[in-house]
C-alpha cells in the first residue's frame, strides 16, 4: 500500500510540473486526448486505454479533474497570473488591427486590486504609449479615481480590446470575440470584488445584455458573481459633460458597495 500511495503521489506531482510548464509556455489549455489510465500487468504497472475491467490506481477527484475534456488549469493570482495571460497573448495576430498597431495595450494596475475598470479599447495616445487611458479620457479617469478616494495604482485598468481600431472607430464584432477570452482571463486572475464597466461595449460584454448604456447605467448586474457597475465611458463625459453627475453616483454606489464588502 505505501508503494502504491507512494506511486501516486509521484504521478500527481509529475501531471502538475507539466501543467505548469504548460502555463508558463502560454498553453493554457489542457489536450482533449482520452486520458491514459494506471493498471496492474502482472507485478508491474503499465499504461492502458481506460475499459471496464480496469480500476483507476488514483483517486477520480485528482487526475479526472486535472485532464477533464473542456478544464483549463487555474490561472495564478496576481502579477504571475497576469504575465502568463500576456505571454499567451503574445504578438497577437488574431484579428485585422495587428496590421495597424503600435503596440499592444494589455492592461495596468495593481493586479490584486479590489476595483477594476474595464474600457471599450485603446485610443492613439494609449496606442503610442502601450498604456490604457493616458490620453484625455485617462486623465478625466484619473479624476473619477481619486475622487473616490483611490489612486491608478490602487485599481486594476485595461480594456476590452488590446489594440487601437484605425481611427478609433468601433470594435467589430471578430474583434471583440478575438479579444474576449484575455478580458475574461484578466478578471480570473486579479479577481476583483467589483467591475466598472465604462461604455456600452464593456457593460455589454460583461453583463450580456445589449441595453443602451443611458438605461444600464446605474444598475449593479453581474458577471460571473461579481457586481459590475455599468456607465458612462469618460471619453463620453468629456463630449457630454451633463452627464458627469450621473456617472459620478454611479462610483459612489461603486464605494458604497466596496465599504460594505468591508474592502473600502
Amino acid at each position: 500500500m505505501d508503494d502504491l500511495q507512494g506511486e501516486l503521489r509521484a504521478l500527481a506531482a509529475g501531471i502538475r510540473t507539466h501543467l505548469e510548464a504548460r502555463a508558463r509556455a502560454g498553453l493554457l489549455g489542457v489536450s482533449r486526448a482520452p486520458c491514459p489510465r494506471m493498471k496492474r500487468a502482472g507485478d508491474a504497472n503499465v499504461l492502458a486505454a481506460p475499459d471496464a475491467d480496469v480500476q483507476p490506481l488514483t483517486e477520480p477527484a485528482d487526475l479526472e479533474t486535472a485532464f477533464a475534456a473542456d478544464s483549463e488549469p487555474a490561472l495564478p493570482h496576481a502579477g504571475h497570473g497576469l504575465t502568463l495571460v500576456r505571454a499567451e497573448l503574445g504578438d497577437c495576430q488574431r484579428c485585422k488591427l495587428a496590421k495597424g498597431r503600435k503596440h499592444i495595450v494589455f492592461g495596468t494596475g495593481n493586479p490584486e486590486a479590489h476595483l477594476m475598470f474595464v474600457g471599450e479599447g485603446p485610443g492613439a495616445d494609449e496606442d503610442a504609449q502601450g498604456e490604457p487611458f493616458v490620453g484625455a479620457a485617462g486623465q478625466l479617469l484619473t479624476k473619477m479615481i481619486q475622487a473616490m478616494h483611490l489612486a491608478r495604482e490602487d485599481v486594476y485598468i485595461c480594456n476590452v480590446i488590446k489594440c487601437r481600431p484605425p481611427g478609433n472607430r468601433d470594435p467589430e464584432p471578430d474583434e471583440v470575440a478575438a479579444c474576449e477570452p484575455f478580458l475574461k482571463k484578466q478578471i480570473a486572475v486579479v479577481q476583483p470584488r467589483v467591475i466598472v464597466a465604462l461604455g456600452k461595449f464593456a457593460a455589454h460584454l460583461l453583463t450580456g445584455e445589449r441595453t443602451p448604456i443611458t438605461r444600464l447605467r446605474g444598475n449593479i448586474k453581474h458577471y460571473q458573481g461579481i457586481p459590475v457597475m455599468p456607465t458612462y465611458h469618460p471619453a463620453y463625459l468629456l463630449r457630454d459633460e451633463s452627464r458627469k453627475g450621473e456617472a459620478w453616483h454611479d462610483l459612489k454606489e461603486v464605494m458604497a458597495l466596496l465599504k460594505h464588502m468591508g474592502v473600502a
